[in-house]
């Protein structure tokens, strides 16, 4: 199953098309129009869904995708999860996970502009979880059982103001107006095993105006999905639609020699198998 957040409306994906239905119509009323309160009421879209009817599907129009899930009630990011990202912070990787919060005012759709922050902004190509069911100290053997479905981000991050003074500001230098893309669309664990992707093995890149500059695979996660949700259900209790920024491989801008960020006129992609790309154009604060 695949949703996306289409002008502020819940739509349902076709399967193996690009075409859509906006989910409170086909329901008949079943289920609101709103992508945040779908994953409230996880367990029953997923009932309905098998039994969706496509008949009014349409076109999806790209450029007016929106985050799916725009209000979460919790944002948890995981910092250095990816040995060859430690390596190149100068840190040791970490025995527990790092964790962090983004702040939901920074949550943007898949495609647009980004205004550039006053800092050297930085890029993160980053797996995105959604909790679909909540819940307090988790199994990790149960961990996928709890969520809803993956989504590609970008921890777009200001290193002036993470690091202004010690310690680092890390949800504060990461949640500047439109620092915190995901889309296009949330996909499903099952929706990926039919394509033949393994849900824990999926490649996930970005690209600077045409140019690689992150590539990496998620089984290269230190904590993969469901360790980081036994992980964070260990101290606090999940709730549904809260989104986990799962790490980012090597290649950010600051790790370069010389560093490099993003400026005025930037194109940056994000992509990642079986869940799509994101486009964005930087552009000076006015």
């Amino acid at each position: 199953m695949r949703i996306a957040n289409l002008a502020g409306r819940l739509v349902l994906i076709e399967p193996g098309g690009d075409r859509a239905v906006d989910v409170e119509r086909a329901s008949g009323g079943r289920f609101g129009p709103d992508p945040q309160s779908v994953y409230d009421e996880w367990d029953a879209f997923r009932g309905w869904t098998a039994t969706a009817a496509f008949d009014d599907a349409s076109d999806v129009d790209a450029d007016a995708l929106g985050p799916v899930a725009p209000r979460p009630p919790q944002v948890f990011a995981i910092g250095l999860n990816y040995r060859d990202h430690a390596a190149e912070s100068g840190m040791e990787p970490p025995s527990e996970p790092v964790v962090f919060t983004k702040y939901a005012s920074s949550f943007t759709g898949p495609r647009g502009e980004v205004a550039l922050s006053p800092g050297n902004v930085d890029w993160e190509v980053e797996l995105v979880a959604v909790i679909g069911r909540g819940g307090h100290r988790i199994p990790e053997s149960d961990g996928w059982d709890h969520i809803a479905g993956l989504t590609v981000g970008q921890d777009l991050s200001d290193r002036v103001a993470q690091f202004v003074a010690p310690p680092a500001q890390f949800g504060l230098g990461k949640s500047f107006p439109g620092f915190s893309p995901i889309g296009p669309s949330l996909v499903t664990a099952d929706e990926l095993r039919a394509h033949g992707l393994d849900p824990d093995d999926l490649e996930l890149g970005c690209r600077v105006n045409g140019d690689t500059v992150q590539k990496g695979r998620t089984s290269s996660m230190i904590f993969a999905v469901p360790a980081i949700v036994a992980k964070l259900s260990a101290v606090v209790t999940l709730l549904p639609g809260d989104v986990v920024f799962t790490g980012t491989p090597a290649g950010i801008g600051a790790g370069m020699t010389p560093p490099r960020f993003l400026h005025d006129g930037d194109e940056l992609a994000t992509w990642c198998a079986g869940i799509g790309e994101m486009h964005h154009r930087f552009v000076a604060r006015s």
